[in-house]
Formats: C-alpha cells, structure tokens, sequence
C-alpha cells in the first residue's frame, strides 16, 4: 500500500529555513504527480505545492510562491520541500500527498496516508 514518511519539521524563526522530505514506498513514484499539504489550526488542510512526476513543472499556492521550493528524486523516491523565508503563518503539519500520474493540485483527490511533520515558525 502507499507509505508517505515525511519529516524534517521543527522550530524555526521568522525568516529561517527548513527543508522537509518525503520518502515514499509501495507504488512507482516516478509515474506520479505529487505534492504538499498542511494542515493549519482553525483552517483545515490546504494545498501548498505540486510537482510533475519528472519534476519538469512545479506548481505554488500564492501564499508560499516565491519562498518554497518543491523538487523531487526519482532515484531515491524522495520528494522535498525547500521552505525559506519562513513566517508565523506557515505553521502548520505538512503533509506529503499523492496525486494521479497528472498533476490535478486537488487535495480531495489525493492520497495523504502519512503523519505529517510539523512546522512551527516563531521567536
């Protein structure tokens, strides 16, 4: 069955970095789209970024475009999340998801098996 193992979540300041991975097992992760989530107190689960199944578009929910950066390594059926610039409003638990073989970006539509990582941005 789909296994998503995410970590690399911690504290963070305002304006610090961090860099969230995505290990993934029990289907071919090359033949699918993929993307991140998180899940923020009192809003629900948003989508935050996706990535063509050969990495070759990206794709960034406006809040976070221009400061995260999704990429992914087939080799190693890794997927990641380059998180810079960080702000109070980006804490959350991300989670990684699995969309279809197309990128859809439609968190409704995607399979989010994993625990998440959390992510908490403060002084």
């Amino acid at each position: 069955q789909v296994q998503l193992v995410e970590s690399g979540g911690g504290l963070a300041q305002p304006g610090g970095s961090l860099r969230l991975s995505c290990a993934a097992s029990g289907f071919t992760f090359s033949n699918y789209a993929m993307s991140w989530a998180r899940l923020v107190p009192g809003k629900g689960l948003e989508w935050v970024s996706g990535i063509y199944s050969d990495g070759r578009d990206t794709y960034y929910a406006d809040s976070v475009k221009g400061r995260f950066t999704i990429s992914r390594d087939n080799a190693k059926n890794t997927l990641y999340l380059q998180m810079n610039s960080l702000k109070p409003e980006d804490t959350a638990l991300y989670y990684c998801a699995k969309d279809s073989p197309r990128p859809t970006n439609n968190i409704a539509t995607m399979s989010i098996p994993g625990q998440g990582t959390q992510v908490t941005v403060s002084s």
